[in-house]
């Protein structure tokens, strides 16, 4: 995985202002929909969480292709010249900026006019190998705010900084909070772009912001009383969901799942396992489970699965992203000793 910077700088802050400009040129006419595939809104997804949110807005109005197939890393993607191809014949490129490089090249190489970043529709953090309650107040802090008034504040916050050393988290879908925020620029661009479908586009995002806030009611009810607020797993992938309810992650490897850790890191951890009473090791479907197992026999500990959702697969324990979400709130009530 290489985790490029992620946080929008001024100038990225205002590439969602671009992009939507650019799909309200639309606006005027049907054309975007009626030029896609069987009259259809041609959407280009670059991975399974922007996927998703095109499906459940778009419905039957658009037609989603995804770059990223199911069992494919999606951060070590690399493109065929055939998919950068049909970058450049989308009516709606939808991808989040910074955690697949390859999208990213492609989509600069394509000069495609109607992008939307993912990563400008909500704030993200800089989480690093531990990661969890300390910025809980502060991420509450901004509730409520629409998605355009996240991408301007994320300007001139501590932290947000795509030009920072470390990055940040880019693992946005896994907060419920976060998705909803981006799902709801989702459904004002796909309005922009087919105006004559934009009342559907709307009901089908107010029903989606529901059901992630359902889940978000889930995680915070299921996840307030537990016996342990730290967790360690193999890939930092749960920054985000971490410091909304106020849990301690700590990753084995950091942002990188392909990365080793380090002699002390492993000890760390294992003094940290004893002393927050942590049981559980978890390790993801898509990346290698052996320094989790190792870990987990050094230290007594049980292992289990915590799905990152950066794809569904046959051994996903879960259809689609709700069902593999309240998956992994049952893994970490257990993990946690819900009470």
């Amino acid at each position: 995985m290489n985790v490029r910077r992620l946080i929008p700088s001024t100038a990225l802050a205002g590439a969602v202002t671009l992009g939507l400009v650019s799909l309200s040129a639309c606006a005027g006419s049907s054309d975007a929909a009626d030029g896609g595939k069987g009259g259809k809104l041609d959407v280009v997804a670059s991975f399974y969480p922007m996927q998703y949110l095109a499906e459940q807005i778009g419905g039957g109005h658009v037609a989603v292709d995804t770059l990223t197939k199911p069992g494919v890393e999606p951060h070590d993607l690399e493109l065929k010249p055939r998919q950068i191809g049909e970058l450049g014949e989308a009516d709606v490129v939808l991808y989040l900026k910074g955690i697949q490089p390859a999208v990213d090249k492609a989509i600069a190489q394509a000069g495609v006019a109607n992008t939307v970043d993912a990563a400008t529709l909500t704030k993200l953090q800089a989480h690093g190998t531990g990661a969890g309650h300390e910025g809980h107040e502060a991420h509450e802090a901004h509730e409520g705010e629409s998605a355009e008034e996240h991408a301007e504040h994320a300007t001139g916050e501590e932290g947000h900084d795509h030009g920072s050393e470390t990055g940040a988290d880019p693992h946005i879908w896994l907060d419920p909070v976060k998705y909803a925020e981006v799902a709801k620029g989702v459904g004002s661009a796909l309005a922009k772009a087919d105006p004559d479908h934009a009342a559907d586009y709307r009901k089908n995002t107010d029903a989606l912001v529901k059901k992630l806030g359902d889940l978000d009611t889930a995680f915070e009810t299921g996840l307030k009383n537990t016996a342990t607020k730290t967790f360690i797993t193999t890939h930092s992938a749960f920054g985000h969901l971490a410091e909304r309810y106020g849990l301690d992650q700590e990753g084995i490897s950091g942002v990188d799942p392909e990365s080793e850790p380090s002699p002390a890191r492993i000890k760390e951890l294992q003094d940290i396992a004893e002393k927050d009473k942590v049981t559980t090791v978890f390790f993801e479907t898509l990346a290698s489970d052996r320094t989790a197992r190792t870990l987990a026999s050094d230290t007594g500990l049980r292992t289990d699965v915590l799905d990152p959702l950066e794809g569904i697969t046959d051994t996903s324990k879960g259809d689609d992203y709700i069902e593999v979400m309240r998956s992994n709130l049952a893994a970490l009530q257990k993990a946690l000793g819900a009470k």
